[in-house]
């Protein structure tokens, strides 16, 4: 149960039994309260879309890999026209080295860098043949090992296709998480650290892509469709009152 009913306990409690008298009594009630709201608004996400999904198409964990590496500075869109293609001729580390560099950056050339892209593929398909099997390791550190490979990039892999509930901070993310006040911080680090220690247990294998998919759609750089946003209520940037 995610809903807390600590702040209804602390009315009933005297001040003097916790150290610090009501600065401590005051800060855990705001504590309860934030607590509250998060609640709320992950709940209202989870009505929504009860198993969000991720846009990247794939077939299986290298695949998801390898279009995770490509996305980089490019669409969700724009990376799965690319790997419509490439993935009907290679979904393993074996062929994709079948396939060769310059096959792969002619099939991946509508997509940003896609000649560092192409020579981080090819990489990291050779590392993956020689040193796992061919398998994608299921740890952040074997992954972010890899050539084109990163934080953001690795968290993505984790919790996509091995349910790990790693958050997976991009754009979206990072504007997101500080306009509503969830998970506030100046940098991706920041942010991703305000996500695991904010969000409940619940909610946070979804936690990433229910907050994607909000600030894709809604929550929006330019113009937020606050008129439309199910969050509007509880969210200290809203342009919507009453």
């Amino acid at each position: 149960m995610c809903r807390t009913r600590t702040i209804g306990l602390f009315r009933q409690v005297a001040p003097n039994h916790f150290p610090g008298g009501f600065f401590s009594l005051g800060g855990s009630m705001k504590v309860a309260q934030e607590y509250d709201r998060i609640c709320e608004v992950f709940g209202r996400f989870r009505t929504q879309r009860a198993e969000p999904k991720g846009e990247l198409a794939h077939v299986n964990a290298f695949t998801l890999l390898v279009a995770v590496v490509l996305s980089a500075q490019a669409t969700d869109v724009g990376v799965n026209r690319a790997t419509r293609a490439l993935f009907a001729e290679a979904d393993t580390p074996e062929r994709m080295l079948e396939l060769g560099e310059a096959r792969l950056a002619d099939m991946i050339r509508t997509i940003g860098l896609y000649r560092r892209k192409a020579a981080s593929v090819m990489a990291l398909s050779r590392i993956l043949r020689d040193h796992y099997g061919s398998a994608v390791p299921a740890s952040r550190a074997a992954l972010v090992s890899l050539p084109g490979v990163g934080r953001k990039t690795a968290n993505v892999v984790l919790n996509m296709w091995f349910d790990q509930p790693t958050q997976a901070v991009d754009t979206h993310i990072f504007r997101v998480g500080n306009r509503t006040g969830i998970a506030p911080g100046k940098t991706v680090a920041q942010v991703e650290r305000a996500l695991e220690d904010k969000v409940p247990a619940a909610y946070q294998k979804h936690a990433h892509h229910w907050l994607i998919l909000h600030g894709r759609y809604v929550c929006t750089a330019r113009k937020p469709d606050c008129q439309n946003c199910i969050i509007a209520d509880l969210c200290p940037s809203s342009t919507v009152h009453g």
